[in-house]
Parts: structure tokens; sequence; C-alpha cells
């Protein structure tokens, strides 16, 4: 054998670059019958803008359960909560989408639908995701932004959604939000054309890591957990490992968190789009916990599949996958907390259901701290 024979074999042999046989076949071979395969048990799922927790949810999802033909889960880059419900009900498609828990209210409370819940399921409750709030030193509070110019982030996402609640709730002025895209939002609170950016995302947000804080101009502001907000929203906290660029080594920041949603929409058990949601929820429940180690997201921990979401349908299937596979119940955590509060000074300044309820929601945020990952993961014995 020549040198030259023995280079071309060697390079056949170890090309990085060599195509399976499977795409092969698909190249060389493809038909009507080929494309009609390769769409029968693909999910398509909206996200988020890059850079986000929903992107990275996302490229998680499809690395863990893709199976060749039997499941391919293909993510699409979106443009946030707000477009993403409106993708999920009208864009062709796309089976199933991240969304925030308060953007179907606000579209509600604003009038620009009407029981539009009852047009989703939800496969899960995913993550919490916290405000973040950059802002000069001397803004200490929340209520300190009454009236400034605050940006929010474009209005196709959801951060403007969380951030207009929030004021509405607290009786803040928000006449003077501007809704500029994040990166150029950071460069012009730097250049004093902005009182503060919020953004609301997954903690550690890449944005908000990456900003370059010059000379420790600027920090994370406190969002106090005031009762107009417990009924949406959940008291969470920030520290300096979260962000060692906005908070002093040891400190914290205390601010509310809101939950994010893997919806989709409400299809009809006999049609082939919840088959396909179906075999969706094979996969991702039965690897679940494969999402909950390295070096998938972190926020990955903070989920529950068995959490119950208020005001929202669980997917028919999903409910069928849980209980067939004896989850523990969503009212084990409730228990433990009833436990909790016979057994200690905790229920005794509680004046009414509201108050008990917001005391449960941060049970619930502690114990998923506690624990690294909420304990209503684990199954029965």
């Amino acid at each position: 054998m020549t040198i030259g024979a023995f280079s071309a074999q060697a390079a056949d042999e170890y090309d990085p670059a060599k195509v399976s046989d499977s795409l092969k076949a698909v190249f060389q071979f493809g038909s009507n019958q080929t494309k009609q395969a390769l769409n029968a048990n693909t999910v398509t799922m909206i996200t988020g803008t890059i850079g986000g927790t929903y992107v990275q949810f996302g490229a998680d999802l499809a690395s863990v359960l893709d199976d060749g033909n039997k499941l391919r889960v293909l993510p699409i880059v979106g443009r946030g909560s707000v477009q993403s419900v409106a993708d999920i009900l009208f864009l062709q498609g796309v089976d199933l989408g991240v969304v925030r828990a308060d953007t179907l209210d606000y579209l509600e409370r604003k009038g620009f639908a009407h029981d539009i819940k009852k047009q989703f399921t939800y496969v899960t409750k995913l993550y919490n995701e916290e405000m973040q709030v950059i802002a000069p030193l001397a803004i200490r509070n929340l209520r300190d932004l009454d009236g400034k110019r605050v940006s929010v982030d474009l209005p196709d996402g959801g951060t403007f959604v969380t951030a207009l609640t929030t004021f509405e709730r607290l009786g803040l002025n928000a006449s003077n939000f501007r809704y500029i895209e994040q990166r150029i939002a950071m460069e012009k609170l730097k250049k004093g054309e902005l009182d503060a950016v919020i953004v609301v995302g997954g903690k550690p947000y890449k944005s908000v890591s990456n900003f370059v804080n010059d000379g420790g101009r600027f920090h994370l502001v406190n969002v106090d957990y005031d009762r107009p907000l417990q009924t949406d929203y959940l008291p969470a906290t920030l520290t300096s490992k979260d962000y060692p660029n906005l908070i002093a080594e040891g400190d914290k920041v205390d601010t509310i968190a809101v939950p994010a949603v893997l919806a989709a929409y409400n299809w009809a058990p006999n049609t082939d789009r919840y088959r396909k949601l179906s075999l969706f929820v094979d996969a991702f429940f039965a690897k679940f916990p494969s999402f909950q180690k390295p070096p998938f997201h972190p926020k990955w921990k903070e989920v529950s599949l068995s959490a119950p979401l208020a005001g929202w349908q669980r997917f028919p299937y999903a409910k069928q996958w849980l209980e067939t596979h004896s989850f523990e119940s969503s009212g084990a955590a409730r228990d433990r907390f009833d436990d909790f509060v016979k057994q200690s000074d905790a229920g005794k300044g509680l004046q009414s259901e509201a108050d008990r309820e917001a005391l449960f929601k941060q049970f619930q945020a502690w114990e998923a701290e506690r624990n690294g990952s909420p304990r209503t993961q684990t199954r029965q014995r």
C-alpha cells in the first residue's frame, strides 16, 4: 500500500465530519415519506431571547431528549413571554413554549384577551424568575423609582408585564417606563440616561452577570415582599454568589419572583399534536433527574414536576403520567406546612387566609433552597 493510499484510508475512517448513515439516507433517498417520518415525532418549542434562561432550557431539553427518529426536540429562539403566548396560539408548527405565569393574567386584565387560560395547558411549572433591578447606589428601594426613567425591556417579552404589575400593585407611577433592549438599556444607565434597568429572569441572568459595574457605581435594589404582591409572586433572594459584580461579598438583596411555565395549546386528545406532546412528556418526565445534574442550568434544581399551578389546567397526559408513576401529591408540601405551623410560633400572627397563603409560599421557597430541589419531586415509597 502506498503512503498516499494509506492517508486516504485514514482520512476516510477518522474524518470527524463524516455524516451518519441515517442522514446519508435522508440526503440520498429523501422523499415525501421521509418528510412525514421526520415531522411525525418532532416537537417544536418556542423559547426566549438569546442569552436568556428560556433558551438555555430549550437547549438542555434537546440535548437530553433527542432520540433519532423516535423524538426530536427543536428549540426556537423567541422574543419573550408575550410573543410566545401568541406563537403558541397562532404560529404553525409550535407545539409548546416557555411563558411567565403572570402574562396571561396581564393580557386578560388589560382587555387583550378573554378566557385565554382555557386555551392553554401546562406540562409543568418550571423555575422561579427573579426580578433584578440595577440602579445607582442612591436608589435603595423599588419605591425610590416612583415616576423615574426605568427600562423594562421590549414589549414582546415578560419583564415589562411583571414590572408594570408590580408598580400598579404598589401604587407607583410607571409613566416613565422605557421599552429598550437590555444591552442598550444598560449602556444608557451608565450614561445617566436612565434611572434603573429591570430584568426579570432566572438567576444568574447572563446580561446581569455581564454588567460591568464601573467603579462600583451601581447595585441591585431591594424589592420588598409587600402584601399587594403576595397573591401572584414569591419572595426571593439574590446573593454575592449570584452577582459578585453587583452585590458585596456576604451581602444579599431581597426581591420577588414569578414562576416560568412550560405551556402548550389545549389540543384535543384525539389530535396528532396531542400525541406528539404525550411523546414529549414520556421522554421528559422519565429522564427528568438528568436535568438536575451538571452540566445543565442550575435552575433545573428548582423544578418540581408535580407542583400545582393555580388557575391553570395541566396537560391531561402529564397529569396521568404523574399519577401512574406515583409522584408525591401536590398536597404533601401543604401537609408539611400545616405541621410546621402547628409546632411553631409562625402561625400565631396569621390574621387571614391570605396571610397563611403568603407564609406557605415563603415556606415552599425555604424548602427548595434548603434541599437544593423541592421535596415534592421525591417519589412515594
